[in-house]
């Protein structure tokens, strides 16, 4: 008999945004690669104003496909999504030209950093002020760029190719906020880094959140991380949502404690010792 204990329920935000605005709502979408291919099965989420959210689930669950959905970046890799709705603000926005999206205020941060190499990390910043009318305020929102990452303006004339991976994933957000974002989808950011490194860019998140006012929806595989800065989670299993909840509940989660962040009852456990894993099926209840 499959176990089924009892579910995390959420409302779709956490409890202290309850009665925030929903910027980003994704609403039962499926996305099909070259026309055969189901990668996402109904995946539904809501990205609250000022909130940060977190997309979680191991590597192939279907997390940057998801966040390619929602910035339009599908087409060039012969993906679509061919159901459901993706609205921004209320307003149907899956088909809009990323570029008219980034005008919206919605912006990527992609697996990888993908900085452009040949140039100086301050000409890659300046790179994310492309879109913008607004050009005699460009200078000072530099600056702003450098209080979050000092260690920016000390290498602003290096190439970012010969930065370090740290530095390069400071430099691909620096170039999304010059964008002047209301939302940042951050693909990864932990990705190759070192713990400290790690716990360094989720600050910068966490303050960039709070002082700005920017709302996040990052994927990660690093649950531990992401929940301690996230205040809602969703995890992903093979293109479909199986869980969601406040991400305090979901630290707490014993499912989640033995599969996601290596702990039990009995301790910590690898996953070579697994032997069975109770997975919430939503779609089966």
């Amino acid at each position: 008999m499959l176990d089924q204990p009892a579910e995390v329920h959420g409302e779709g935000v956490a409890p202290e945004f309850r009665d925030a605005e929903v910027l980003l709502e994704v609403n039962n979408i499926e996305v099909i690669y070259n026309h055969v291919i189901l990668v996402l099965k109904g995946v539904s989420l809501a990205v609250p104003k000022g909130g940060i959210t977190a997309l979680l689930g191991g590597n192939g669950a279907g997390k940057t496909t998801t966040l390619k959905a929602i910035s339009n970046l599908l087409h060039s890799e012969r993906g679509e999504v061919t159901k459901g709705t993706i609205r921004y603000r209320g307003e149907r926005v899956q088909d809009l030209n990323p570029s008219a999206l980034v005008e919206r205020g919605v912006i990527q941060v992609m697996e990888g950093r993908h900085c452009f190499e040949h140039l100086t990390v301050e000409e890659n910043l300046l790179t994310g002020s492309y879109t913008r009318t607004d050009r005699g305020q460009i200078d000072a929102d530099l600056e702003k760029v450098y209080t979050y990452f000092p260690r920016l303006k000390e290498r602003r004339k290096s190439q970012a190719g010969y930065t370090s991976g740290g530095e390069q994933q400071m430099c691909a957000i620096g170039r999304a906020l010059m964008s002047k974002p209301e939302t940042i989808l951050l693909d990864e950011p932990s990705m190759g880094l070192a713990p400290q490194l790690v716990e360094e860019i989720f600050g910068i998140v966490k303050s960039l959140n709070e002082q700005e006012g920017v709302s996040f929806l990052l994927a990660e595989q690093n649950t531990n991380v992401a929940l301690r800065f996230a205040h809602y989670g969703y995890i992903l299993e093979s293109g479909r949502v199986v869980m969601d909840g406040p991400a305090h509940d979901l630290r707490e989660n014993p499912d989640v404690k033995e599969f996601y962040l290596g702990m039990s009852d009995e301790g910590r456990k690898s996953f070579r010792d697994v032997r069975s894993y109770r997975r919430r099926k939503r779609w089966l209840s």
